[in-house]
């Protein structure tokens, strides 16, 4: 085995900052694996954190980014789950197996190790074996943003056949829910910025889709015969809650996701009122779901939506295109 490793970090909190460093290569100790990464996909957490902005702020240096797919290449004593070879996924929150999450959990990609990195040691308990029937690059792309509208529907929500969903944009957690929804018989409204983005939204199985800069909640009402939606995925916050609120059906649930507008959110007090609605903030989910979810991939053959793939070499290209704007996931692939 080589003695050196390469990964990414940064020194300061700009993404200017971003460069490429040789390591010594680690070695497992007791309970942990070594992964050789084969790919690994950006959130926009990711921007986030190595822009300085987020909630929690990391040490420098930094190596950023929690997906990843990969190989076990090595295993440490006492290790029970893997014995090396095998194709692996890690999960986003270390720690959490099943139901509550308990006191003491972190996620990957900060503070946990970050995958941005030819290796990476991971307790033997953060990863899971990975879907047979996705490539590496397809199989990164699962741990936070699939995970996250999964156990949105799943596990917190009940989504059934019949349903209709709310999902707001193009990104990654926005199409695996437009894919998880179309798989369980639910109908998908999206609403998004770009006519060439909706067009592709309705390729994939969305029922309709509005342009953002209409007046997407009174189109919503419209379709909906005024009823409302079952479910929506709020992954913009700031304001967006409110309008949200405004055409969820009563009884529904709305998932509280992401904070592109902002990390304040905005709503009025009847808007709960009216809707009796569940608002509930989502930070992804527990093993248990995420081996779960494997299987339905297997078993469907879903294919996750990759915007763009880049090589090792071009790491800052690839965060510049997720700051753009994707149609799906941005991969980086060793």
């Amino acid at each position: 085995m080589t003695t050196t490793m390469q990964r990414w970090q940064i020194d300061s909190f700009d993404r200017r900052s971003l460069k490429q460093v040789e390591v010594p290569m680690p070695a497992p100790t007791a309970g942990q694996i070594l992964v050789r990464t084969q790919a690994v996909s950006l959130n926009y957490r990711d921007l986030m954190i190595t822009g300085g902005n987020y909630a929690w702020t990391p040490p420098l240096p930094f190596t950023p980014v929690s997906d990843l797919a990969g190989v076990v290449e090595a295993v440490g004593p006492g290790v029970t789950r893997w014995k090396g070879g095998e194709r692996i996924i890690s999960t986003f929150v270390a720690g959490w197996f099943d139901g509550k999450a308990p006191a003491g959990t972190f996620s990957l990609g900060g503070p946990g190790p970050g995958a941005l990195a030819t290796h990476v040691l991971l307790d033997e308990q953060w990863a899971v074996t990975a879907p047979r029937t996705l490539t590496p690059e397809q199989a990164s792309t699962l741990p936070c943003a699939a995970l996250t509208a999964w156990f949105s529907y799943f596990e917190e929500g009940s989504l059934k056949a019949g349903d209709t969903v709310l999902i707001h944009g193009t990104g990654g957690v926005a199409l695996f829910g437009l894919q998880f929804a179309a798989m369980h018989g639910a109908e998908a409204i999206v609403v998004s910025g770009g006519a060439d983005k909706r067009n592709k939204a309705m390729a994939l199985g969305a029922t309709h889709v509005i342009a953002r800069e209409a007046d997407w909640p009174a189109e919503v009402r419209r379709l909906t015969g005024g009823r409302g939606v079952d479910h929506v995925l709020e992954t913009v916050g700031g304001a967006n809650l409110g309008r949200s609120l405004g055409v969820v059906a009563p009884g529904g649930r709305v998932s509280l996701i992401g904070v592109i507008d902002g990390g304040k959110v905005e709503a009025q007090a009847l808007d709960f009122i009216r809707s009796r609605a569940v608002v509930q903030g989502i930070s992804v989910g527990h093993r248990c779901a995420l081996e779960d979810m494997s299987r339905a991939i297997d078993s469907t053959h879903l294919k996750p939506v990759i915007d763009s793939v880049y090589g090792f070499a071009d790491v800052p290209a690839a965060f510049a295109q997720l700051e753009h704007g994707a149609f799906g996931k941005v991969v980086v692939s060793l």
